[in-house]
């Protein structure tokens, strides 16, 4: 049964073009879909997912799990692994499931038994769990490591050292960092980053959390924030830095510089028009399709745990 791939190569395109011009001819221009289907007719090519999905054992669909919709930070990633699964003429399926009780897992089993493969965002999930689950199908993690599980990251740990680094160069001798959820891989891996960053600057470091990567919770540590002697915090997550700055600015007490304030004001880092850590969703999606799409095809390949760089946004004026 003649595949995409030969589609392609008898039209002279690539194969997302190929699935473009049968899928969604609107994108591709008249000529080259004329092309694309030219060459199906020819080969007897039928752009039937299921019909494909028989002959290769496999149902053609893959799904994406995220523990909420709520967080912003999700959305780039599903728009990229869309994007992608697109190009590989995949059918995608996002779920919510957050991985932290008997019951979620039996729901994920459930999709796991519908889907040829599955990228997984769970940050709060226990190892054991999460491996438990990774273990069901063709499994890509997002924003975690474990061992025997491939995985793409976004570094944020290293953006987030180079971030205290700036501010300790700005002048500030004692940062407070607000820490995110206790069972957050990334969270761990931020807070030991900036702590060592502290130690090589001879700046104290100060933890207070954890805390949900949310506006109400940032806005709740107001009273903890400002019996602290820092003079700049470092947030865990945006939403949680902008929560914790809009109640500063409601008590007096937000400082717009990032420079230490000589009236006992306190900035806050990582936040739009500060200084923050630059994380391409759209592209931490994308390679996580790209490195699911390539394990589905072969299950024995070694296991990859990639690091993708994320700078660090540093304002203009």
């Amino acid at each position: 049964m003649p595949t995409i791939h030969d589609v392609a190569r008898a039209a002279g395109v690539s194969k997302s073009t190929a699935s473009r011009a049968l899928g969604h001819p609107e994108l591709v221009a008249a000529a080259t879909t004329e092309r694309v289907l030219q060459a199906a007719r020819e080969m007897g090519y039928v752009p039937n997912r299921a019909a494909r999905g028989l002959a290769r054992g496999r149902a053609g669909i893959v799904a994406l799990v995220v523990p909420t919709l709520a967080n912003a930070f999700f959305t780039p990633i599903i728009g990229g692994v869309q994007t992608r699964a697109t190009e590989e003429d995949l059918q995608l399926t996002v779920a919510v499931n957050t991985l932290d009780s008997d019951t979620e897992v039996r729901r994920f089993e459930r999709l796991a038994r519908e889907v040829d493969g599955l990228i997984i965002v769970a940050p709060r999930g226990t190892d054991q769990t999460v491996t438990q689950v990774a273990g069901m199908k063709p499994t890509i993690l997002v924003d975690r490591e474990l061992d025997g599980v491939g995985s793409v990251v976004a570094d944020t740990a290293s953006a987030f050292a180079e971030l205290l680094t700036g501010l300790a160069d700005a002048g500030h001798k004692r940062v407070l960092y607000l820490s995110g959820p206790g069972q957050s891989w990334q969270d761990r891996q931020r807070q030991q980053a900036v702590r060592e960053a502290a130690e090589r600057r001879g700046i104290t470091l100060d933890t207070v959390g954890p805390y949900l990567p949310t506006f109400e919770a940032g806005a709740s540590t107001l009273e903890t924030v400002l019996q602290s002697r820092a003079s700049v915090v470092l947030s865990y997550a945006t939403d949680l830095g902008i929560g914790l700055l809009l109640s500063l600015q409601h008590a007096g007490r937000a400082s717009w510089s990032m420079y230490p304030d000589s009236e006992g004001r306190l900035a806050v880092a990582g936040i739009p028009g500060t200084p923050m850590v630059d994380v391409d969703g759209t592209q931490l999606g994308r390679q996580a399709m790209d490195r699911l799409s390539s394990l589905v095809a072969d299950p024995d390949q070694p296991v990859v745990a990639e690091q993708l760089p994320v700078p660090v946004a540093w304002p203009t004026s």
